[in-house]
């Protein structure tokens, strides 16, 4: 799988197996993976076997992994421009794209392959569906022609949670589906406070992101916009949809007072790159915390808890009334 110019370029084994694991872009997925995580820890009712959890995590991980090293293969024409990208494997030559090809297109097999036989069809489909629309719908289509590239292409980084949902019940409820809603509208807020950092690379290279287009003034409107709008979203797994109860909805809440004083912190100074940064890194603690209140909540005994406070304030409540 590896040609000859790559081997010319890496010293030993190690450092080439160092390249491929870089076209992957590993930091990005643990966050993909966590939604995954929490879609199927829901369905189950904090029950998920240990076995099919492992699988579709595993699964998850190489069908992010193909559509990263796919992205990295489509934009290394722009990842050399850019100086913060020109080092990774394809741009600086270490690796050739028809190899990352190759690369790319065994993770994908593997990881259908795995979530077929070991989780079910559906969530297999979920999982190659999210790099067809990774790669053809926004890197393809969006990223280089539209500023709206990050809403559309948002989706793509929600599906994980579809492929959790679908493994444990074969199947996608409304749950599911506010699942993806929730991720859906947070990217933008999230992806949008790392363009208002790295903008100028953005402009560089002719990519049209929001901060390039329309300025930064209007990006963190944006951002507001969408962080009043996934803060009450996440809510709606307790209130009407009856997924979650009070341990999460405390979790949310306060996760989410904190997101908005952030983006309202950042409308009023749009420049500030340092704000810019602090909401970015936010926003990855935001969802990761918020996905861990869902796994919480969910647990048997968090069920029980809540079941038992729930009886307890309804019994006070009645005796308050009768003694009334």
């Amino acid at each position: 799988m590896v040609g000859t110019s790559v081997s010319r370029q890496h010293e030993n084994f190690l450092q080439v197996i160092q390249s491929y694991y870089q076209l992957t872009k590993p930091r990005i997925i643990p966050l993909l993976l966590i939604t995954t995580a929490a879609g199927m820890w829901m369905a189950s009712d904090g029950r998920v076997d240990p076995f099919l959890l492992l699988v579709t995590l595993v699964g998850g991980t190489l069908a992010a992994a193909s559509a990263q090293v796919l992205n990295c293969i489509y934009d290394r024409d722009i990842d050399y421009d850019m100086e913060r990208t020109r080092h990774r494997p394809i741009p600086s030559g270490k690796v050739q794209p028809r190899d990352a090809m190759l690369f790319a297109i065994s993770l994908g097999l593997l990881s259908f392959t795995l979530l077929t036989v070991f989780a079910n069809l559906l969530s297999a489909l979920l999982a190659m569906s999210g790099i067809v629309f990774y790669m053809a719908i926004y890197t393809h289509l969006l990223k280089r022609h539209t500023p709206h590239n990050i809403v559309i292409g948002g989706a793509a980084g929600a599906i994980p949670a579809l492929v959790g949902w679908a493994a444990v019940t074969g199947e996608l409820s409304w749950v599911a589906w506010l699942l993806f809603a929730i991720v859906f509208l947070w990217t933008p807020p999230h992806f949008w406070a790392l363009a208002l950092m790295i903008r100028d690379d953005y402009a560089k290279v002719g990519i049209p992101m929001l901060p390039v287009v329309a300025g930064e003034e209007s990006t963190t409107r944006q951002i507001w916009i969408y962080t009043l709008l996934v803060v009450p979203a996440s809510l709606l797994l307790i209130y009407p949809l009856g997924a979650l109860g009070v341990v999460y909805g405390a979790i949310a809440v306060w996760l989410g007072i904190i997101f908005i004083q952030k983006a309202w912190q950042l409308l009023q100074a749009p420049t500030d790159k340092q704000l810019a940064r602090s909401m970015f890194k936010y926003s990855i603690l935001y969802m990761m915390l918020l996905c861990t209140g869902m796994v919480v909540d969910s647990l048997p005994i968090m069920q029980q808890v809540t079941t038992g406070l729930t009886e307890n304030l309804q019994t006070l409540v009645s005796a308050i009334l009768i003694g009334g």
